[in-house]
């Protein structure tokens, strides 16, 4: 027998081991969602179709945003924030950690009134200061107005999230019109543009900006094509933004989730492809706000973040994105 002959029986009989052992692996492997801390809901999701924008009140499976076992430790004591699409999914989530860090915040939203009135009960409740601004990130005027009555309100601006987003599939390039289109971009893009410019003049030192993109920016996605092109460029103005403005000793920053249980899916998809929103993640699950809302504290404290500054920070279920 020659040297070759006795290291490909080596090879063999270790493969013959670890065949053994996939033999029992498979026998003992789980098919159920990954949990990594509190159990979150897993699919099969409710099979519901919700009217665009989407209101959170009106799902069956209410997305969990309150982060019951998050303790504050003021991290944005003293500090004022705005929260664009604040009413519901990530935004509220976001609003409400802000609050038990600390922070008053602006709850900006389209109409959806009674979910804006939900977040602004959980950021009271947690002792801090709320206002409630309707209106549309897509109005430059708006926007300028909005920053105003914030400052007049709480008298500084800290932080801004820009969150408020606009999604509607389409299966072919060809079903995208000029309306559709205009009213993707003015909502994602244009509008963290003017909020940016308007909220600019009264950040200082410390503050931050914090952007919501997409793993659709990331990765891309056949039936978002719109939507995931504005994600995209709000990557690249997040970065861009950042080398603008660093110089004053302000931060901008960008989380960019995969699937999140927010009022957004469901308002986008048939109840048959909702039942298995997120399976397809490596967690085999979507995440729930109160996953998310962590991200943004951290982005947002000067002393957590403080040398953080033009990062994409994809929380997107999926290992190695």
């Amino acid at each position: 027998m020659t040297q070759q002959d006795d290291v490909a029986n080596k090879q063999k009989a270790i493969q013959s081991r670890q065949d053994q052992k996939d033999g029992s692996m498979q026998k003992a492997e789980s098919n159920e969602a990954a949990q990594t801390g509190i159990n979150e809901p897993v699919p099969p999701m409710p099979q519901q179709h919700l009217a665009k924008p989407g209101i959170e009140a009106q799902m069956e499976l209410k997305p969990k945003f309150m982060a019951e076992h998050y303790k504050g430790s003021g991290k944005l004591e003293g500090m004022s924030a705005i929260v664009t699409g604040a009413d519901s999914g990530i935004g509220r989530a976001v609003a409400v950690l802000f609050a038990r860090e600390g922070a008053d915040v602006a709850v900006m939203y389209l109409n959806e009134d009674e979910d804006a009135e939900e977040t602004k009960r959980c950021v009271e409740a947690e002792g801090r200061r709320c206002v409630t601004i309707p209106g549309d990130v897509k109005d430059a005027a708006f926007c300028q107005d909005a920053v105003e009555k914030v400052v007049a309100e709480f008298g500084r601006l800290d932080i801004l999230v820009n969150n408020a987003a606009f999604q509607e599939h389409a299966h072919s390039l060809l079903d995208i019109t000029e309306e559709r289109l205009d009213e993707t971009f003015r909502t994602n893009i244009y509008g963290y543009f003017h909020m940016a410019r308007a909220a600019l003049p009264y950040l200082k030192r410390g503050s931050s900006i914090i952007n919501t993109g997409s793993v659709t920016g990331l990765k891309g996605s056949k039936r978002l094509l719109d939507y995931s092109a504005t994600k995209g460029a709000i990557h690249a103005f997040t970065m861009s933004l950042a080398a603008s403005v660093l110089d004053q000793g302000i931060r901008v920053n960008c989380v960019a989730p995969g699937p999140v249980w927010t009022p957004l899916n469901p308002a986008d998809q048939s109840p048959e492809e909702i039942k298995e929103f997120g399976a397809s993640t490596t967690f085999g699950r979507p995440a729930q706000p109160e996953e998310l809302s962590p991200a943004y504290v951290f982005l947002a404290s000067p002393v957590c973040s403080g040398y953080i500054t033009g990062v994409i920070l994809p929380i997107t279920g999926k290992v190695g994105e």
